[in-house]
């Protein structure tokens, strides 16, 4: 995402300050990206956004900040995501202060994350996986909680400990590139609707050194935010433009679309209007979208990914082809296919989560599947069957692979197997009920050679996945 920009029109706006008062985002997906080169962050607060981003049946904490004792409590109460980059090697900090009388803002940091890992970070930070680095929710009288140093009363942060009143954690030691997300929340909310301000003012000696580079301040012209990934049937995501460096002298706001991300806008003209300053894409409509805002000084434009993605759902559950050749073997590789697209990572019969639809050595029987999708999209669990059969057997009258029969047989509705030679002559049709085939056909023993075979049945009642298959042939050992 870039902002193209009049150089003269951006020094001359942020020389007047109007960087000072900022919308608020009550949700990690839309969070604001931040810099320190200018005035103090004043958002506005009204509420817990439009997505919980903490499943309050699940998720009792994130770090220090706990739900409530009653059931209708929350993590969240009245929220700001913020999203910040580290701009070069050294030391942040910051300060937020309180400009109501009602509220008592406590904080959560989390990171430092990697952008190129390709991570989607709220739903990592919203399912516990990632924990704050840094999260305090004491109260004193001076009105400020943050990290570094108390410039109420000069208190150094320190490590968090519950009942110190030190409203303040240590320092933060960043690494150039690093990203960061902010969560800011006030417990103790008045109630009775009213927003409520704060002010966000970074600190630090590399704020002190440099405040233009301290922070990358290129993550602000990505005023949409960070390229959002959500799920089908997830509450509307409002875009805005309000944080653009545009300033007031606004003429037209134009919306445009790419739906499939290929460099071809879809919709040039999805909203337009010199005050159309946000715009509400709605599940399931993922695509690029483009905001471009025009002023007398030039056109100030920025874009973001937005990608839905479906719960998972299975589609089939296939038996590869065992690569390994080994007909002492009775266990099967098996390939998982899906409908829908995502990131997913499966598990079978109680075992570890792996990225790969491909399991190798799956027993014969029912087996049981667990679908997951990483970005937080819901998960499938389904029973399937794999059908195997004896790769070979020997009918030498010695006790041992003396009859062929499928493997799992007894699981199926109604199965027949029909047994050919290599011609296609039936030579035996056996059942569930059968111990299976001895190799002899009208009583006559047959030579040793590869045989086929096909298996008929109905699918059982609950509707459990039976695997397919490409092996269709076996061998006689005399």
């Amino acid at each position: 995402m870039r902002t193209l920009f009049s150089a003269i029109c951006f020094l001359f706006l942020f020389s007047l300050g109007l960087t000072a008062q900022t919308s608020n985002s009550g949700d990690c997906r839309t969070a604001i990206p931040v810099c320190a080169d200018g005035m103090p962050i004043m958002p506005n607060v009204d509420g817990g956004g439009d997505i919980d981003e903490f499943d309050s049946d699940v998720i009792r904490q994130t770090g220090c900040l706990e739900k409530g004792s009653v059931a209708s409590a929350n993590i969240e109460n009245n929220t700001s995501w913020f999203v910040f980059r580290a701009g070069t090697d050294g030391q942040i900090g910051f300060d937020i202060e309180t400009l109501s009388a009602t509220a008592e803002w406590d904080f959560a940091l989390y990171g430092p994350f990697d952008q190129t890992d390709g991570q989607n970070y709220c739903t990592i930070i919203g399912e516990g996986t990632a924990q704050p680095i840094r999260c305090n929710y004491e109260v004193n009288t001076t009105g400020f909680t943050g990290i570094g140093v108390n410039p109420g009363n000069g208190q150094v942060g320190a490590p968090f400990v519950k009942g110190s009143q030190n409203t303040y954690d240590e320092w933060l030691d960043v690494v150039a590139g690093e990203l960061y997300y902010l969560f800011i929340n006030n417990y103790n909310t008045n109630f009775n609707g009213d927003s409520e301000p704060f002010s966000l003012t970074f600190t630090g000696s590399s704020v002190d050194a440099d405040q233009d580079t301290a922070l990358d301040c290129t993550l602000r012209d990505e005023f949409l935010g960070l390229d959002i990934i959500a799920c089908e049937g997830d509450p509307d995501i409002i875009l805005s433009a309000q944080n653009s460096p545009a300033g007031p002298n606004v003429t037209n706001i134009t919306w445009s679309v790419d739906t499939d991300d290929d460099g071809t806008i879809d919709n040039a003209n999805l909203l337009s209007g010199p005050t159309e300053f946000e715009y509400t894409v709605t599940s399931p409509n993922s695509g690029r979208y483009f905001v471009t805002i025009e002023t007398p000084f030039g056109d100030v434009t920025d874009d973001i990914l937005i990608t839905f993605f479906p719960p998972p759902e299975l589609d089939e559950v296939i038996i590869v082809e065992d690569l390994r050749d080994n007909p002492e073997v009775n266990t099967y590789d098996i390939e998982i296919v899906t409908l829908t697209n995502g990131d997913y990572e499966y598990a079978i019969n109680g075992g570890d989560f792996q990225d790969d639809p491909i399991f190798l050595d799956v027993p014969p029987g029912l087996n049981t599947l667990i679908i997951n999708d990483k970005n937080g999209c819901g998960m499938v669990e389904e029973e399937f069957l794999v059908v195997g059969y004896p790769k070979f057997f020997s009918p030498n009258g010695d006790g041992i692979h003396d009859e062929w029969q499928i493997l799992g047989i007894s699981e199926l509705t109604n199965p027949d197997i029909f047994i050919f030679d290599r011609y296609g002559k039936l030579l035996k049709q056996i059942d569930e009920n059968s111990p299976g085939w001895d190799g002899t056909f009208n009583g006559r023993a047959l030579p040793s050679s590869d045989y086929w075979f096909k298996l008929e049945y109905d699918r059982d009642d609950q509707g459990v996945v039976v695997a397919s298959t490409t092996r269709k042939h076996f061998t006689l050992l005399r």
